[in-house]
């Protein structure tokens, strides 16, 4: 695959959904319809190309993101398959940030679900074109319209639904294509068929089209023009309007279908050819060096680069899975870490298919690859060749919110769970290993309960290490409620030659702003400029633990407003250690407060189960926001902090007879009780 293959003929796209939506079904599908696979692997059975590991298969849940690769109609489609639960969030954050398009995937009975809007919303950061895919057409329940209106109300696109579905829930048997008016209907274990509409549906379908034509024509000048002049848009000028509109994000393709039944996934593949953009039809990447910018098109001929996004660890070897932005990189080159200043040698190039690789001699601008030979390159690193550097912004990596306790059970383990961890933190940069100064315990922190769990049991399965592990906690924070001015600190120190001096004056108070915010007021040169960073410096590092438990502090505003120095004595150094110790002393004159992290709840019971449910949020200091009521069921949204849903899962089953579900996402941090 991939031999002097035009750019124009690949696509990098992603599959986005909540959890449980039927990403990884879709993606099997796919892989089935382009002849990749030549048996449709299930979820329940466990026979998934993308979910190979033991822990996803046994979940049932996509945890690791993985990349496939298949040829449809003449293009490469290099497709990853993304993880849906909130906890796996920083997956997803990493795979968005090197993909050109994505697949939007939605249940057609609930619609937008929690996790559905966040990953948008993280789609939206990244400026990747998608189109929406409306998956489960065939269960009882589904509703096109009413999932496109969820879309609509929730995600504020302009969708732009290209077909009509054939039948509904469990009849639904096909659809019709709006833009060239013909139906597509499907048998139990065949292809697609396609033949006109049929004479039930041709009103609605000559409606629909008719509304597509308007929405298209409010935004693209081309098709108005078209539809001012003869009344109508030609399916040619409907399908460039809508490519365009795609790249754009001003307007958003809506298909149907049901992935499990495999009906609808012919059309999709058409899409992703017609809509997403090849590497060619997105702007140049672009990066820094020597405070200027660059700039990297896709064209092979330039000098390489590319941004590491994902690195897997195993006993057989280290993996650095790679997005090819510009050149040609060969096997056994050199290449420059630009993050480092190391070079890295590429043994291998391989061409990935979730746990299978086929080797291949080379990787050019638009691949999406895995390399081995890289030892030190972490997830975010930028290689590149060394006569022509450039370093990209790496993946934003979420800040932990929970921790667990860790001990192996021997004490002859403590090596080799030291160097799982290492493996662990290296693979996924969302966990975080420390040792807690106050019990020596070491501390593992992590996006949620259920990362935790996985990483835990990665390591027990894949290290053989037998380790307890404590209660889970979560990650406060300290802010200040009111703080003080004029605080002087002086920094003296003499011990025989150069000593040092610093003297600095600051004020301290809360700011809206979660992150730390310094400016200095210092007039005169009082403290000169160089030593002004160096107090700014300080003040960051004391930042790491606050006065009331030794939790970062946020949301502080710190103004240096007078100082003073020694002829001989102050340095970057003695000014560095005033901002740090004179910081501290201002937090701890300062009145402060515990914040802890919240979530949104979205839990859907019973309508009969609702007054216990909301009893039980009420306990846990839940507060109500919404609910809604569908086909019997309850759908409460609620704020609920972290620390109160350790073992909801169990309890909410309890409270409902195992009808009961719910998911959270985090939603920031909210000033915890005295």
């Amino acid at each position: 695959m991939r031999t002097n293959q035009p750019l124009t003929t690949i696509r990098n796209l992603g599959i986005l959904a909540h959890v449980d939506a039927g990403k990884t079904t879709l993606t099997e599908r796919v892989l089935y319809a382009t002849g990749t696979t030549h048996k449709r692997g299930e979820v329940h059975d466990g026979t998934t190309v993308t979910d190979f590991d033991p822990q996803e298969r046994d979940r049932g849940i996509t945890i690791f993101a993985a990349a496939v690769s298949c040829a449809w109609d003449g293009h490469q489609i290099n497709l990853i398959d993304t993880p849906g639960h909130v906890d796996f969030s920083d997956e997803v954050e990493r795979s968005l940030r090197v993909l050109d398009g994505a697949i939007a995937v939605f249940d057609a009975v609930a619609g937008v679900e929690p996790q559905s809007e966040s990953v948008w919303r993280q789609a939206d950061r990244h400026g990747v074109p998608r189109f929406a895919f409306v998956n489960k057409m065939d269960r009882v329940g589904a509703d096109l319209d009413a999932a496109v209106e969820s879309i609509r109300e929730r995600l504020h696109p302009a969708p732009m639904v290209v077909q009509l579905p054939i039948g509904q829930e469990n009849e639904f048997r096909g659809v019709v294509d709006l833009i060239r008016m013909r139906a597509l209907l499907w048998a139990d274990d065949g292809g697609a068929e396609e033949g006109p509409v049929p004479d039930a549906l041709l009103d609605e379908a000559r409606r629909r089209r008719r509304v597509l034509e308007e929405a298209v024509a409010e935004r693209h000048s081309a098709a108005l023009e078209e539809f001012c002049a003869q009344q109508e848009v030609s399916a040619s000028t409907l399908a460039a309007a809508l490519r365009e509109l795609t790249h754009s994000g001003e307007g958003l393709v809506v298909l149907c279908g049901s992935a499990y039944r495999n009906r609808g996934i012919e059309p999709l593949l058409a899409a992703v050819i017609a809509y997403l953009p090849s590497p060619v039809d997105v702007p140049p990447v672009r990066g820094v060096w020597a405070d200027e910018e660059q700039e990297r098109p896709a064209d092979p001929a330039v000098p390489f680069s590319a941004l590491a996004f994902k690195v897997v660890v195993a006993p057989t070897g280290r993996l650095t899975f790679l997005r090819v932005y510009s050149g040609t990189i060969q096997k056994g080159a050199e290449v420059f870490d630009a993050g480092t200043g190391k070079p890295e040698r590429i043994s291998r190039i391989l061409r990935v298919r979730a746990d299978r690789h086929t080797e291949v001699e080379r990787a050019v601008a638009g691949d999406i690859v895995a390399v081995v030979g890289p030892k030190n390159a972490r997830a975010g690193a930028s290689l590149c060749a060394r006569s022509a550097p450039v370093l990209f912004e790496p993946p934003v990596v979420a800040d932990p919110v929970v921790s667990v306790a860790i001990e192996t059970r021997s004490a002859v383990d403590t090596d080799r769970l030291a160097t799982a961890l290492l493996r662990a933190t290296d693979e996924d940069p969302s966990l975080v290993v420390r040792t807690d100064s106050e019990t020596g315990q070491t501390l593992l922190s992590g996006l949620g309960e259920l990362h935790l769990e996985v990483a835990v049991e990665k390591i027990r399965r894949g290290h053989g290490v037998e380790i307890s592990v404590g209660r889970p906690r979560v990650a406060y924070r300290e802010t200040v409620l009111s703080g003080v001015s004029g605080l002087e600190y002086k920094h003296v120190k003499q011990d025989g030659g150069s000593g040092q001096f610093a003297r600095i004056v600051l004020d301290v108070e809360p700011t809206d702003e979660e992150e730390f915010v310094f400016q200095s007021a210092v007039v005169g040169g009082a403290v000169p400029r160089e030593f002004v960073r160096a107090v700014e410096a300080g003040c960051r590092d004391a930042l790491s633990e606050g006065p009331l438990g030794g939790h970062p502090v946020t949301g502080v505003h710190v103004t240096l407003t007078d100082g003073s120095t020694h002829v001989k004595d102050s340095s970057e150094m003695a000014f560095r250690t005033a901002g740090r110790l004179g910081l501290r002393e201002a937090l701890r004159a300062s009145t402060m407060a515990l914040l802890e992290p919240v979530s949104e709840v979205a839990v859907t019971v019973p309508e009969d189960a609702m007054g216990s449910v909301l009893g039980d949020l009420a306990m846990r200091r839940g507060q109500v926001s919404a609910s809604a009521t569908r086909s019997g069921t309850v759908t409460i949204t609620a704020s609920v902090p972290l620390a109160e849903l350790f073992g909801y899962s169990d309890r909410l089953r309890s409270r409902t007879h195992g009808r009961g579900g719910f998911t959270a996402k985090a939603a920031g941090f909210a000033l915890a009780p005295r």
